[in-house]
C-alpha cells in the first residue's frame, strides 16, 4: 500500500481543515517544500496535494508551490482541486504532477472523466467525497444527491482505475478511517482504492494495509504527531 502524506494549499500556505470546512483552515507548516522533503526523508515516495482555492472556486492559485514540490522534493505529486477540463489537466501535468484528481467535474461532466481516463489511464484518479453516503462537490460545500457507492460503479464504467474515497465526517478528526464505507466500496468497485480521512495512528495504517487497499492519505495525524510517518511507510510495504 502506498502512503500519501498530504499538504493542502490555500493562498500558497500549507493548511488543514476540519471536516472540509473552510472557516476552520489553519496553517500547519511554514514551508510546503520543506514539509515535502521531510516526507521524503521518512521514506514516502508520493505526496497528495490539494489546491483548496481551486476546489472551492475552480481557479487554481497554488501552481508555483506545486511545481516547486514536484521538481525539488523527489516525490510523485498527486494533485486535486479545480481540475475540470482537458486544458486544466494539461496545465497540471505541465507542473510536473504525476497524478491528477478529478473531483466536482466527475459529477458535472462525466464525459470529461471518460475522456481523461481514456487518454491518461492511471494518471487520473477520481475523488469521491461523501457525507452520510452522499457525494459532495465544490470543496465539499454542495450536495450532489448521488449515492457514493452507485457513483463509484459509474466511475468504473467510465474507465476510472483509481478512486480516492473521503468520508467527510472523519476528515481531520483523528477518529479512525471509515472502514465500513471502504469495505462497501471494495464490493462495488474493482479498481484501486485510496483511503482518505480519519487516519489517526500507525495501527490505522496497518488495518488499511491488511484490507488490501491501494493507498492511504495521511494528513492531520502527521501534523499532530500521533503517527510516525517512517513507521507507516514501513508497515505499508514497498512504495511503488
Amino acid at each position: 500500500m502506498i502512503i500519501l502524506p498530504a499538504i493542502d494549499l490555500k493562498e500558497g500556505k500549507a493548511v488543514r481543515l476540519y471536516q472540509g470546512k473552510f472557516e476552520t483552515a489553519h496553517q500547519v507548516a511554514e514551508d510546503p517544500l520543506a514539509t515535502a522533503e521531510a516526507f521524503a526523508a521518512a521514506g514516502a515516495r508520493y505526496i497528495h496535494m490539494v489546491d483548496l482555492d481551486g476546489a472551492r472556486c475552480g481557479v487554481r492559485r497554488n501552481g508555483s508551490v506545486v511545481r516547486t514540490v514536484a521538481e525539488r522534493s523527489g516525490l510523485r505529486v498527486e494533485l486535486g482541486g479545480g481540475i475540470r477540463t482537458m486544458e486544466d489537466l494539461e496545465a497540471v501535468f505541465g507542473l510536473g504532477v504525476y497524478r491528477a484528481v478529478i473531483g466536482s467535474a466527475a459529477v458535472s461532466d462525466p464525459d470529461f472523466v471518460h475522456a481523461a481516463a481514456e487518454r491518461y489511464g492511471e494518471r487520473i484518479a477520481v475523488g469521491i467525497d461523501a457525507l452520510d453516503g452522499v457525494v459532495r462537490t465544490a470543496g465539499w460545500e454542495v450536495s450532489s444527491g448521488l449515492d457514493c457507492l452507485d457513483f463509484a460503479g459509474q466511475m468504473e464504467e467510465m474507465g476510472v482505475k483509481i478512486i480516492i474515497f473521503t468520508d467527510i465526517a472523519t476528515d481531520g478528526m483523528l477518529s479512525g478511517p471509515s472502514l465500513e464505507w471502504l469495505r462497501a466500496l471494495q464490493k462495488v468497485y474493482g479498481g484501486r482504492i485510496v483511503a482518505s480521512g480519519g487516519v489517526s495512528c500507525n495501527e490505522d495504517v496497518r488495518v488499511l494495509a491488511a484490507m488490501g487497499l491501494y493507498g492511504a492519505i495521511i494528513g492531520k495525524a502527521y501534523y499532530a504527531g500521533t503517527l510516525a510517518l517512517s513507521e507507516a511507510v514501513a508497515d505499508a510495504g514497498p512504495q511503488t
